[in-house]
């Protein structure tokens, strides 16, 4: 399981890779009509982040996040996890070797805090065939009936900047939105605030943000999505703030870091 938090971290991209970028990047308009038939989450609603384990969500809860390995909620609007830009620990044998990001001294990058291989979204036959295996993760949520997806670890890149770049990033979760797109599903940009402006750019409709109630960055997701962002706090003073500032127009949850399920030792749930 991946909780990854904002990292503080600026990007400076040249006006020509910019617009290459861009131009790489456009959505094709088939994947805009597919994007215009999902169903976004409530704004302003209860939620509940059970990424760490299923169970009966709580009395006014109206969205739930779960992992993929779970099923839905029933009768709620339900978002799907998947782990899309590293592999889970000790998962890395389920890919492809070449697909695993290596150091010059050809040693695979680990994730350190979560021990979590990371994938190698360099070139675009590599992004093409590591999409392929996380859009068959994609298929199961909506075979489930999840109405969005979540892909986690957008934001790799800015813990590997010697290897990894934002560009990447931004071509390969194109791929996965094109694809949830045109079965029924719903995207969502999950952290990552450096590109919170591309998120039309690159197909995503809504947001699953950890902590910008503590670091005060909701309003750059705001900017981009309106009120279709899900806010997770984990410290008191995190969702103090998200709900001074956006209890009355985001859905706001704090949980323990662990997203420990209901009864579980460590689990905690508040909201505003």
């Amino acid at each position: 399981m991946s909780l990854n938090h904002v990292v503080r971290r600026s990007l400076t991209v040249s006006a020509a890779l910019a617009a290459a970028a861009a131009a790489c990047l456009a959505v094709p308009s088939s994947a805009s009509a597919a994007a215009n038939a999902v169903t976004l989450p409530p704004a302003h609603a209860g939620f509940d982040y059970q990424i760490g384990g299923a169970y009966t969500p709580p009395s006014g809860v109206k969205i739930v996040s779960r992992d993929r390995s779970d099923a839905p909620a029933a009768g709620l609007y339900n978002i799907c996890y998947i782990n899309a830009f590293q592999a889970q620990p000790d998962a890395e044998g389920e890919w492809d070797d070449d697909l695993l990001l290596r150091d010059d001294n050809g040693d695979v990058v680990y994730d350190g805090d979560w021990g979590e291989a990371v994938l190698d979204i360099r070139t675009a036959d590599k992004r093409k065939r590591i999409a392929a295996k996380v859009n068959g993760w994609i298929d199961g949520c909506a075979s489930k009936g999840y109405q969005a997806v979540e892909p986690d670890n957008y934001d790799t890149y800015t813990r590997f900047p010697d290897y990894l770049t934002a560009t990447q990033a931004k071509a390969y979760i194109a791929l996965l939105a094109t694809h949830a797109h045109g079965k029924g599903l719903a995207v969502a940009q999950k952290n990552t605030g450096e590109l919170a402006g591309a998120g039309k750019e690159t197909g995503l409709d809504f947001a699953v943000v950890e902590e910008c109630g503590y670091y005060d960055e909701c309003g750059d997701f705001t900017a981009e999505y309106g009120n279709n962002v899900v806010v997770v706090e984990y410290s008191a003073s995190g969702l103090k703030n998200a709900c001074a500032k956006w209890g009355d127009k985001l859905s706001i949850v704090r949980r323990d870091l662990d997203v420990s399920p209901a009864g579980s030792s460590g689990y905690v749930r508040q909201t505003c």
